[in-house]
């Protein structure tokens, strides 16, 4: 799993929880991490100052068109852990329909790129899985409260070699 935040960023992760917050994050994060991608040729996000932060290249679920997506993944092992949160709104982020129609995907990170085949999960693991993100960001908590009845997904990674 990915280090635990520091003091600076738990401050950062409290207020992100917040719903004015995480209402303004919702609308203007992805676009200001696309820019600030662009502008660093893809090696820094302004999330990145509170979670840790890939870039995920999916194919749109109905163009099939290539889709970039900086959101935060938390490594477990190999693996990396996506949370659907998009906030606590009420659907789903446009990546994990991406993802459901096309599981193929690459993840850009730490300046490397890999393939992964993703896969949404349920039961034991989705628990085991949640409890992980929650120990990094417990915003993610009322984000589901924020959501529901929406459950959000939660999605595996799994290196393609």
């Amino acid at each position: 799993m990915n280090r635990k935040p520091a003091s600076v960023q738990l401050f950062f992760l409290r207020i992100f929880a917040w719903k004015p917050v995480s209402v303004i994050l919702s609308h203007i994060l992805q676009p200001v991490d696309e820019i600030a991608l662009f502008v660093t040729r893809g090696r820094h996000t302004v999330a990145e100052l509170v979670l840790p932060v890939i870039e995920l290249e999916t194919l749109g679920a109905h163009t099939g068109q290539p889709r970039r997506h900086p959101l935060g993944g938390f490594l477990d092992g190999d693996n990396y852990i996506l949370i659907g949160s998009n906030f606590g709104r009420s659907h789903h982020p446009a990546w994990v329909h991406n993802l459901r129609a096309h599981p193929e995907c690459v993840v850009h990170a730490n300046g490397q790129s890999q393939k992964y085949l993703a896969r949404e999960t349920e039961g034991d693991e989705r628990t085991r899985c949640w409890n992980l993100a929650l120990e990094y960001y417990k915003g993610y908590a009322v984000y589901e409260k924020r959501a529901a009845p929406r459950k959000i997904s939660v999605w595996v990674l799994e290196p393609l070699n």
